[in-house]
């Protein structure tokens, strides 16, 4: 048989001669025939048509009659023949080649076509994939017995019907040089069963597959929508869709009007549209037509209505700026603009490019666009500061430090007497990593302030002093000093208060009249005489100093011999198994807390400087000289004390100035409720506001009591306070001696809730004891502050019945002052307070609510205080209701909007809006009580502003914002305190704490109930809303501190689900996504005005990561804090603990920056070795 069917006739013609050596490659030697039994008609009819000529399919083995006319075969015919000729002479010099290469005995180099494809991406020797195709028939077949020794195409067999199967008895050199068969010669198939091959041919089959013809299409996976390339979709610009213009009219449309069936044309049918759908550039298209030259001119999308808006407002700008270019509001404004002309599509923003580089190209031009407009802007406006300072808040993405510290001291230097210039200045300078030493800061703020004495001495005579001045100067100072305080050098800051304190109080008449250059050289002598300074021992001033130099000095009076050393020997290390990190961290941490007082030598123990261990705890007075500062204001006067005992650990009711605070707030306390949920109406707010005192370096987490110093710390705090009361006189003394009972209440609560009753006794004892002394003094006898601190002690103290006592001794002295002296209302509402509260405990319910009315009933009446003596009459509840409504109305007519400077109107508004709350709550109910608030709400909150200042942070604690914010916490207490003893709906409580938050978005009460009440919720969406809309629209921290810790809640609360037995953690509930969100949250929070800067935040960020396990990321969190706040001694310690491998590292950059390290680790080795 013929290799090709078509060339059958010329191949085995009889008398061929020569044509059978020339065409002897037609035929297939290889291709052997076996013995067969006989061939059916089919195979006849088959080999006839191969004699004649004809072409043969090789599409199928059973191939059907072809229908096709004549004509088309003799098309065909011709044009296979043509296609055949050519293949021929393809073949024959193949043919030549190979003959050459192997010699006549490898005559057999034909192959089919599509392994003739095959080949040309195949190796060149023909041996792999250019083997002939012809095979041996099986004789199991016996339909290809007619055959004989012909050479057949299996496929040109079109009557097989069973298995068949090929031989191939010609050896393949290829299958020597290759490990393998070529991949064109393994049947491809598919095994349909899973049952072993071969052994049941029932349960298993095979499909065969031969040579795909149709292209495979890559199956694309479908990509979901975080994807790199969805994601890149979604930043893609989108079309604008918009109606058709309609004429501008003058008149505001009320409604947009919907075109009826009517209104809209008919369609215009035609033979290409005979439906009216298609538009005219389809019907154009059909018709073969293009578009018309002025509809091809006009652009294919009309200008969106954006982008004309937006170029509309910038050229309203530029004309704006154009005609008034000394109006720096506008210059701000515009260049606020530029992040909305940058974030809309289309018009001037960044097209090319992937994602980020995108964004960082966007990112660059919108910095130099605002740079371009803050640059034309100063050249308008050579003088103004606030344009200079915001654009070097825009360099600081673009310059280097170096240029950038240099551009800061000329804007200093152009302005020296500009305070908000040198508040920013320093705490660039502050946060600057590369450049940062405490040396350095430290002599910074000393210049700093030596030039604003200066300016305000009028030795500056080139720059006036600017109005509020010496106030700035007192904030600047103390943000020194918790600089200090943090960055480990406690003695320094101490120095400086003590310093301050002599030059304020105790200056000789003699130098009141000289500068303060003059006065501060006078100071030097007395700095360095040795004598007792503000705090120590003996302490007389320095006044009194001078006063005795002139007459020939001191007489020094030998010590007793009772009195030894008080230093503290406690031993630095107690433990020494321990690993070594925890022991260095153990004795970092006690040397801080003892060792906060500068050492001095004691004189009468012929002590000299060079007996100090440590010399760093000597202050020498250039640490000191440069910082003092001149204050002639008695309220900053009484505010430096205040907050040199806040300093100490005493709560005396002052914050840090809001420049600095969120600079000093460093410690977890805000979010410490302590006696809140026991108590909800009469806790004691501390009012830390997250600072730490002096000498505290506590981990991360501990909680915050007020467990007071060692023995020595003790005695300096009452030593500031006898020192410092006799400087004040009226209000001020009396809060100074309501700071030390307070701060002595404290140390009470503290051994309360630690259970420690032998430490309870004696401090109860003494506390009780200094309370009785403060109200001998004839100048608080009639002090009800007192009086209400000194009953509140006994009821702590578990003595009810002598504390009842106290507070009747105390209303009976009060006589019949009724609602008008606010003392007296603040003291009957405790009283009420507390008697109400014995509710709390179940034994006592019922009992006490008639105590509580009787108290505030007789508040209101005209006689004299009496003691409980029965259920009150309802005659005399009647009459003291329409007392407390006069009074109400009285005050809101004098310390309304109309007068809001009157400070005893708005202080008397206080504590009769509370004692009336109280009182409809106990006659009416709790909604009688809502309403009272809400009356109060509306009438002031017309003159609060949002943006308005805290209770504890207002500069004017008798302001209308300070009223309406204790009236609100008042509010919320008693919400709290109602839903403990009865049923109530939570939702009153959310919306007061929402509406009040809004308001006074720094009041860490107010979160601190919200976050609570909150975190009881199964549904966290409301809470993360109201926590987004706080922080887009106010700029304190706290929303952000507490959206982290309310987060950090919900996933605590989370794993104690998950948790069995505390120890695996099973994830049957999904997490959904909290850790991503708080690691979100802090992210965005740090990136904010305060909370760069911000130690607390950075230390949160830093735990919360390590609790998760991430070192790595932990580390660059820690490295990147570094960057922000490099004096943040804690920092350092917290990241020892989290990284005790690093240790020597951390040790090495502490000294680096100068941050004052107690025991070097040299003197760690020795104390270990002892």
């Amino acid at each position: 048989m013929a290799l090709f069917p078509a060339f059958a006739g010329v191949s085995e013609a009889p008398n061929s001669g020569s044509s059978r050596k020339e065409l002897d490659w037609l035929s297939n030697p290889s291709f052997c025939a076996g013995t067969v039994t006989a061939m059916g008609r089919a195979t006849e009819e088959a080999t006839a048509l191969v004699s004649e000529g004809s072409p043969l399919t090789r599409s199928s083995l059973k191939s059907e009659p072809s229908d096709e006319s004549d004509t088309n075969k003799k098309l065909r015919q011709t044009s296979r023949k043509k296609k055949k000729e050519k293949r021929k002479k393809r073949k024959h010099q193949h043919h030549k080649k190979t003959r050459k290469k192997r010699g006549p005995s490898s005559s057999s180099g034909s192959e089919p076509d599509t392994d003739s494809e095959k080949d040309k991406d195949g190796p060149p020797s023909g041996g792999r994939g250019g083997r002939p195709a012809s095979k041996k028939l099986t004789p199991a077949n016996p339909a290809a017995a007619e055959i004989g020794p012909r050479f057949v195409w299996l496929e040109d067999v079109q009557a097989l019907t069973g298995e068949t199967f090929r031989t191939d008895k010609k050896p393949d050199p290829a299958n020597w040089e290759y490990k393998s068969l070529y991949r064109g010669d393994i049947a491809r198939y598919k095994r349909k069963g899973d049952s072993c091959l071969g052994i049941n041919p029932k349960k298993q089959c095979i499909s065969w597959e031969g040579a795909s013809t149709e292209k495979k299409h890559s199956r694309k996976h479908v990509e979901r929508y975080f994807t790199k390339r969805s994601v890149g979709l979604m930043n893609t610009d989108g079309v604008a869709v918009s109606s058709k213009t309609q004429p501008s009219s003058s008149e505001p449309v009320s409604f947009i009007p919907v075109t009826g069936p009517g209104d809209v044309a008919p369609p215009i049918t035609s033979w290409l549209n005979p439906l009216g759908i298609y538009d005219q550039s389809t019907t154009q298209w059909l018709q073969g037509q293009g578009p018309s030259e002025q509809e091809s001119k006009q652009p294919d999308v009309q200008p969106d209505q954006e982008d004309v808006l937006l170029k509309a407002k910038v050229e309203e700008f530029n004309r704006r700026v154009r005609e008034s270019p000394r109006d720096t509001q506008l210059w701000m404004a515009f260049v606020a603009f530029q992040d909305e002309v940058m974030r809309s599509p289309g018009l001037y923003a960044i097209e090319e490019g992937g994602g980020q580089e995108r964004r960082r190209r966007s990112l660059k031009l919108l910095l130099e666009k605002k740079l371009a407009v803050l640059e034309r802007a100063v050249e308008s406006n050579p003088s103004s500061v606030d344009l200079k300072l915001a654009k070097l808040r825009l360099c600081t993405e673009l310059w280097e430090p170096s240029t950038l510290l240099r551009e800061w001291q000329k804007l200093v230097f152009l302005h020296p007497n500009n305070t908000a210039l040198w508040q920013k200045y320093l705490l660039f300078c502050q946060g600057q990593f590369s450049t940062f030493s405490v040396s350095k800061i430290h002599s910074l703020y000393g210049k700093c302030l030596s030039t604003l004495s200066a300016v305000k001495d009028g030795s500056v005579l080139s720059h006036p002093e600017l109005p509020g001045t010496e106030e700035a100067m007192l904030g600047l100072f103390l943000q020194q000093c918790h600089f200090l305080r943090q960055a480990g050098h406690s003695e320094k800051a101490v120095s400086l208060f003590q310093a301050m304190v002599d030059f304020t109080f105790f200056k000789p008449d003699s130098v009141k009249d000289l500068p303060t250059k003059g006065q501060v050289e006078f100071f030097e002598p007395f700095w360095d005489s040795g004598e007792p300074r503000a705090g120590e021992k003996g302490a007389r001033g320095w006044r009194a100093w001078m006063h005795q130099q002139e007459r020939g000095g001191w007489v020094v009076i030998s010590p007793d011999e009772e009195e030894d050393d008080l230093e503290d020997n406690d031993q630095d290390i107690r433990e020494k198994t321990l690993p070594r990190w925890q022991v260095w961290l153990a004795a970092e941490r006690s040397r801080d807390q003892r060792h906060w007082r500068p050492w001095r030598p004691d004189k009468t123990k012929k002590q000299t400087e060079e007996d100090c261990d440590d010399p760093e705890r000597q202050v020498l007075f250039d640490d000191v000289g440069q910082s003092l500062i001149r204050l002639s204001s008695p309220a900053l006067q009484f505010q430096l004390v205040a907050a040199f005992l806040q300093f100490l650990g005493v709560p005396s009711g002052v914050s840090p100035p809001a420049s600095c605070l969120y600079l000093a707030m460093d410690e977890n306390s805000i979010f410490d409720n302590g006696l809140y949920d026991e108590k909800p109406l009469t806790f004691l707010n501390l009012s830390f506001s997250g600072v730490s005192c002096v000498g505290c370096m506590d981990p991360f987490g501990c909680r915050r009591w007020t467990r007071g110093h060692g023995r020595e710390g003790e005695e300096f705090i009452c030593n500031i306070f006898h020192l410092a009361m006799p400087l004040f006189s009226g209000r001020e003394r009396s809060q100074l001696c309501s700071s030390w009972l307070r701060y002595e209440t404290a140390k009470v609560i503290w051994c309360l809730h630690t259970k420690n009753k032998k430490r309870l006794k004696s401090r109860g004892k003494n506390c009780k004891k200094l309370a009785k002394n403060l109200l001998k003094e004839p100048e608080n006898c009639n002090n009800f502050c007192l009086w209400k601190q000194y009953a509140h002690l006994e009821w702590l103290l578990g003595n009810t019945e002598d504390a009842r006592k106290v507070f009747d001794t105390a209303l009976s002295m009060a006589g019949s002052r009724e609602l008008k002296d606010r003392e007296v209302c603040e003291l009957s509402l405790l009283y009420a307070e507390l008697e109400l509260e014995l509710e709390l405990e179940p034994d006592l319910r019922g009992a006490t609510t008639a105590r509580a009315l009787h108290i505030l009933t007789r508040l209101a009446e005209h006689g004299p205080y009496g003691p409980y003596a029965g259920q009150v009459p309802a005659v005399h509840v009647l009459k003291a209701r329409k007392a407390y409504e006069h009074a109400l109305q009285d005050c809101l007519s004098e310390s309304g909007v109309s007068d809001p400077a009157a400070a005893d109107s708005l202080h008397r508004l206080v504590s009769v809006v509370q004692c009336f709350m109280l009182f409809q709550y106990l006659t009416v109910g709790i909604d009688a009580a809502v309403r009272i608030y809400e009356q109060v709400f509306a009438k002031l909150k017309g003159s609060v502003s949002p943006d308005g200042p805290g209770l504890e942070g207002s500069a004017s604690p008798q302001s209308v914002s300070s009223v309406l914010e204790a009236v609100t916490l008042t509010h919320t207490s008693l919400l709290r305190f109602h839903m403990k003893v009865g049923v109530y709906p939570l939702a009153p409580l959310r919306q007061a704490l929402s509406e009040a938050l809004r308001l006074y978005p720094s009041n860490q009460v107010l979160w601190r109930s919200y976050v609570q009440i909150q975190s009881k919720s199964h549904s966290a969406s409301k809470t993360r809303r109201f926590f987004d809309a706080i922080t887009r629209s106010a700029t304190p921290l706290e929303p952000w501190l507490f959206a982290v810790e309310a987060e950090k809640m919900r996933k605590r609360l989370v794993e104690t689900v998950q948790r069995v037995d505390g120890r695996e953690v099973y994830a049957t509930i999904p997490e959904t996504g909290l850790t991503h969100r708080i690691r979100a949250l802090f992210e965005n929070a740090i990136r904010s005005d305060h909370g760069s800067q911000c130690p607390l935040l950075w230390r949160m960020y830093l735990n919360f990561l390590v609790s998760l396990g991430d070192k790595e990321r932990s580390k660059g969190v820690f490295y990147k804090a570094l960057q922000n706040c490099p004096w943040a001694k804690v920092l350092y310690l917290d990241a020892v603990g989290y990284f005790p491998d690093e240790m020597q590292e951390i040790l090495d950059l502490m000294t680096e920056k100068e941050l004052r390290v107690r025991l070097p680790l040299e003197e760690l080795e020795l104390l270990l070795e002892d």
